[in-house]
């Protein structure tokens, strides 16, 4: 019998450059979790928000996008990912000239809340497309490293896009930017990216969209405040409401012929694996993130877009981890180079626990090698479970390697953030009760006292936050080996792609199967 893996059509110039417009959507939802972080002070002074609406300026966003990925992927599944990434692209336009131009707190986080919609649908859109126009595996491995680069660099690059515009021009620029990128996308994307939909979607089984909405959200949100405030009666009702809910989603997805979420994508052991991975990839990526960005500004004194700069540094060698990664594990057992990759960054997570108060090098050093173990785990692990899944299901597997990495990056901030929060409060236990809460109550703390006094409480802060960090920097780096010996174990023979996810060659210059170029 004929391999259908090594007779898989090879992707040319067409879909090399549909790739290439692909990226534009998911740079700027990415880009858009950290384009805030220094429009804050600005958009405070014209809208004057309240410390509440504040914060659901900050995390509708997040909050709104992690909650709708599985329906959005499973519909565009169902009508066209093409279509969905469209409608996407509309949406994500406009809701960023309403943001860009709110006159109220309510209508920006109103704004937030639909750009939130719009991520949801673009980026499940995306990922399906790479499944559907790389047939060949080694093509789409390295365009699913690409892709796992760029959504990393888009947060870090977010950031520094932030900072630059705001140097010149109103803060709302800095949602303007996705106008002209969207425009751009509705225009070529109809050229370019042909339609890819299931041909036998079945029955729509709406009842499991709110179970699904209703199982993330309070998950997700329970997290996020566990690692701001600490577990409180909220925090973790919110987390046990959603878990509940996410019970009775899984029964009901385990039992009817017509679920939410096929259990076709299943039916390959590396796909839940993946997905698993995936979800530790992105704890460790963010829980290191909550401590690093704090670093450079609060214990070495840095200004927020020069932290940012320097947070690009790191970058420079992730560009290179993802492809060389891929290229990698087509000569050497998918799951060492996996498993190898969470040992390297095992090995960053070591040097951020080497890290002392005056220790920028070491530090990015250790985020360097971080973010490039991670890369190379996320790009594939997602190549992977991606190849496993049924070619017209490739939304809902997208869908879920997404909603995955939501949830391991807002536990990886709770877990971590709450293992430094307990060392930062017993270092300071008989320091005065703002300087306790956090290294930045601290640091204003410090200031109100002023001379040798705040000079004292200021050292002491720095030391107790960088203590905490080596403390959750140990904690990762455990959890990272752990990961390494399950991809190891798990991983053992899921090399060869899975009969489902095999597609027939088409002919050269071809849509690839079940796409169409109109």
């Amino acid at each position: 019998m004929t391999n259908p893996a090594a007779t898989a059509r090879r992707a040319g110039r067409r879909e090399w450059t549909a790739f290439t417009v692909l990226l534009l959507p998911l740079l700027l939802v990415s880009m858009d979790v950290s384009v805030l972080y220094f429009a804050i002070p600005a958009l405070t002074r014209e809208l004057d928000p309240s410390a509440t609406q504040q914060l659901w300026i900050f995390d509708s966003y997040a909050f709104v996008l992690s909650g709708l990925l599985i329906t959005m992927g499973s519909l565009g599944d169902r009508i066209g990912r093409r279509k969905l990434l469209l409608i996407g692209a509309a949406a994500f336009g406009l809701a960023s000239i309403g943001a860009a131009y709110a006159t109220s707190a309510e209508m920006l986080i109103a704004a937030r809340v639909l750009l939130g919609v719009g991520g949801a649908t673009l980026m499940p859109s995306t990922l399906g497309l790479v499944r559907n126009l790389f047939q060949d595996a080694g093509q789409r491995a390295r365009a699913v490293a690409i892709w796992s680069g760029a959504m990393v660099g888009g947060v870090a690059l977010g950031s520094v896009m932030s900072g630059v515009m705001l140097n010149h021009f109103h803060w709302g620029s800095v949602f303007l930017v996705n106008v002209p990128a969207m425009l751009l996308l509705l225009v070529l994307v109809p050229v370019l990216v042909p339609e890819f939909k299931d041909p036998a979607p079945g029955r729509a089984d709406l009842p499991s969209i709110p179970l699904s909405v209703a199982a993330v959200l309070p998950v997700v949100y329970g997290l996020k405040e566990i690692a701001a405030e600490g577990p409180e009666p909220l925090s973790c009702g919110s987390l046990a409401v959603g878990l509940a809910f996410g019970y009775a989603f899984a029964r009901r997805q385990r039992t009817r012929d017509d679920a939410l979420v096929s259990r076709d994508l299943f039916r390959h052991r590396g796909f839940g694996v993946g997905i698993g991975l995936n979800t530790i990839a992105s704890f460790a990526m963010m829980g290191s993130a909550y401590f690093t960005t704090q670093y450079l500004q609060s214990v070495l004194g840095m200004g927020p877009l020069e932290a940012a700069l320097w947070s690009l540094a790191p970058s420079v060698v992730i560009g290179a981890a993802a492809p060389a990664s891929a290229a990698l594990a087509r000569t050497v057992d998918r799951a060492r180079v996996i498993a190898g990759g969470f040992v390297l960054a095992a090995a960053g997570f070591v040097l951020v626990g080497l890290v002392d108060t005056d220790d920028l090098w070491l530090a990015l050093t250790g985020a360097g090698l971080l973010a490039s173990g991670i890369v190379t785990v996320m790009s594939l692990v997602s190549d992977m479970a991606l190849g496993a899944a049924p070619a017209e299901k490739a939304g809902s597997a997208a869908s879920l390697l997404e909603t995955g990495a939501e949830f391991g990056g807002a536990l990886g901030m709770a877990v971590l953030g709450s293992i430094g929060t307990a060392v930062y409060r017993r270092d300071l236990a008989d320091s005065e009760p703002a300087a306790r809460e956090t290294l930045g109550g601290a640091v204003a703390a410090a200031q109100q006292l002023g001379g040798s006094a705040g000079t004292r409480l200021l050292d002491l802060a720095r030391e107790a936050f960088v203590h905490a960090m080596q403390y959750a920097a140990w904690g990762g780096a455990l959890l990272l080996l752990g990961a390494a010996l399950l991809a190891a174990t798990l991983l053992r023979d899921t090399g060869t792609p899975s009969p489902l996810a095999a597609e027939p060659a088409g002919a050269p210059g071809a849509p690839a199967p079940g796409g169409t170029y109109n």
